[in-house]
C-alpha cells in the first residue's frame, strides 16, 4: 500500500521515458472505476500522510463525541441559570443526539454524491457557529435551537470521517489499525466529556462546555481544507431528496419513541405515535430504495449476515456506552454525593481501558477475528454491568474502577471488531451510506 494515494495518483518506476520520482496520473476511466470524482485533489504519496489525515478525522470525531456527554454534568448549572421547565430541560439534553441520529443517513449519502470532504468542512463551520450560539444562550429555547444545530453539524461530520477513512486506507490491515484508533477516539470522547465538563463547571460557567469547540474548529477547518482528500461514490445518480427526508423523519420518530418509552411507558400515546410513524416511514424508505435504479443506500448490503450483524452490534454498543455513562454520572452525583470534577475523574478508568483496547485491537483482530472479538467484548460488558450493580448506595472505589475498566475494554473491543467488519463488507462507493447506518 505504501507509495499509493487515494486521490487518484500513483508513483510509477521503471516505465519507459519516465523520470524517477515523477507522478503518473490514472486515466479518467480508472479514476471513475475507483469511485473518486473530480475535481480531484492530489494527496501526497508518503505513507505518513494517511496518518496525518487520520489525526484530522479523529479530532473531528472527538468533538462530536464530547458534545454527546459533556452537557450531562452541566445540567444542574443550566437549570439554575436558565430556569427551564421539565420538558425544556429534556429537549436541551436530547436535541443534540436526536437530530444527529436522524440526519446521519441524509448527510452520509449526500457526501457520497457531492463530496465527503465538502460535507465535512460545512459541518465544521456549522458546528463552530452552533457552539457559539449555545455558549451564550440567554434562554432555554435558544439553547435547544443551538443544540439542534450542533446535531446537524455532528451528522455532517461523523459519517464523513468514517467514509474518508475507508477511502484513505484501502488495505484491510492498515484500515484495522485506523478503525481501532477511530473507535477509541469515539469512546474516549464520550467518556472524557464528563471529566472535561466537570473541570469547566468547577472553574467557569456552564457555557464554557460549548465554547471550547470554537478554537478547535477554527484550527481544524483550514487544516482539513488543505489536507483531506475529496472523494465521491462512483456511478451515483441524482440525490433522492424525498428518500433522505423519509429516512431522517423515520429515524427521528423511532429514536424519540424509544426515549419516551423510558418515562411514559410503551403503551402511552406519546410513545406509540412517534414509534409507529417512524417505523412506517422506515419501511416505506426501504421499499423505495429497492425500486430505485440508484438508491441512496444499497439495502442489499443487509442481506450479508456480517454487515447486518455488525450494524446491530454497533448500535447496541453505542447505546450501552452513552446510556450506562449517563446513569453512572447521575449515580455518582446524586447517590454518592460527589462533585462534578470528582465525578469526571471517577470515569477515567473507562477512558484508559478504551485506549488499551484500541492499542491492542489490531493484534486481537488478527488472532480472534471480528466475530469472536465482538462476542468477547459483549461478554466483558455484561460482566461490567454485573460488577457495577454490586455498588449499592455505598462508595466502593475499587469495585467501581473494576467495573469501569471492564466496561471500557469490553465496549471498545466490540466497536473495533464490528466497525472493521462493517466497512470491509460495504462497497467503497457506498462508504458514506454505510458509515451513516453504523
Amino acid at each position: 500500500m505504501s507509495g499509493t494515494t487515494t486521490a487518484g495518483t500513483q508513483r510509477s518506476a521503471g516505465a519507459p521515458g519516465h523520470r524517477p520520482g515523477a507522478r503518473a496520473v490514472r486515466p479518467a476511466k480508472a479514476v471513475r472505476r475507483a469511485g473518486i470524482a473530480g475535481p480531484l485533489r492530489t494527496v501526497r504519496a508518503a505513507p505518513g500522510n494517511r496518518w496525518a489525515v487520520l489525526v484530522v478525522l479523529c479530532v473531528s470525531l472527538l468533538l462530536v463525541a464530547l458534545d454527546a456527554t459533556i452537557l450531562h454534568i452541566a445540567v444542574p448549572a443550566v437549570s439554575e441559570d436558565l430556569r427551564p421547565g421539565a420538558m425544556e430541560l429534556l429537549w436541551i439534553v436530547d436535541a443534540y443526539p436526536l437530530v444527529c441520529a436522524s440526519l446521519l443517513i441524509l448527510f452520509g449519502t449526500l457526501g457520497d454524491r457531492v463530496g465527503r470532504r465538502r460535507v465535512l468542512l460545512l459541518g465544521y463551520g456549522l458546528f463552530g457557529g452552533a457552539s457559539a450560539l449555545a455558549a451564550f444562550a440567554d434562554g432555554p429555547h435558544v439553547l435547544i435551537a443551538a443544540r439542534a444545530l450542533l446535531g446537524v453539524g455532528g451528522a455532517m461530520i461523523m459519517p464523513a470521517t468514517l467514509s474518508i477513512l475507508r477511502q484513505v486506507f484501502p488495505d484491510r490491515r492498515e484500515r484495522a489499525v485506523a478503525i481501532g484508533i477511530w473507535t477509541a477516539v469515539a469512546a474516549i470522547g464520550a467518556a472524557t466529556g464528563p471529566v472535561l465538563g466537570g473541570f469547566l463547571i468547577q472553574h467557569y460557567w456552564w457555557g464554557s462546555v460549548f465554547l471550547i469547540n470554537i478554537p478547535l474548529m477554527a484550527l481544524i477547518l483550514p487544516v482539513g481544507r488543505w489536507l483531506l482528500p475529496e472523494s465521491r461514490g462512483s456511478g451515483q445518480g441524482p440525490w433522492d431528496v424525498l428518500g433522505a427526508l423519509m429516512a431522517a423523519a423515520g429515524v427521528l420518530g423511532v429514536v424519540l419513541g424509544v426515549k419516551r418509552a423510558g418515562g411514559e411507558g410503551v403503551a402511552d400515546a406519546k410513545t406509540l405515535l412517534p414509534l409507529l410513524v417512524g417505523a412506517a416511514l422506515l419501511v416505506l424508505f426501504v421499499r423505495r430504495q429497492r425500486t430505485r435504479a440508484q438508491p441512496l443506500i444499497d439495502v442489499t448490503m443487509f442481506a450479508r449476515p456480517a454487515f447486518s450483524t455488525s450494524v446491530g452490534c454497533i448500535v447496541l454498543a453505542m447505546l450501552a456506552l452513552v446510556g450506562l455513562e449517563l446513569i453512572a454520572v447521575q449515580y455518582l452525583q446524586l447517590v454518592l454525593g460527589l462533585g462534578p470534577l470528582e465525578t469526571g475523574l471517577r470515569l477515567l478508568p473507562l477512558t484508559f481501558a478504551a485506549m488499551a483496547a484500541a492499542a491492542t485491537g489490531s493484534y486481537t483482530l488478527q488472532r480472534l477475528g471480528p466475530r469472536a472479538m465482538v462476542s468477547c467484548g459483549f461478554a466483558l460488558t455484561a460482566a461490567a454491568v454485573l460488577v457495577l450493580t454490586l455498588m449499592g448506595q455505598h462508595d466502593r472505589p475499587a469495585l467501581l474502577t473494576a467495573g469501569f475498566v471492564l466496561l471500557g475494554f469490553g465496549l471498545q473491543t466490540t466497536l473495533f471488531g464490528a466497525y472493521e467488519s462493517m466497512l470491509s463488507e460495504a462497497p467503497a462507493e457506498h462508504a458514506g451510506g454505510a458509515a451513516a447506518i453504523g
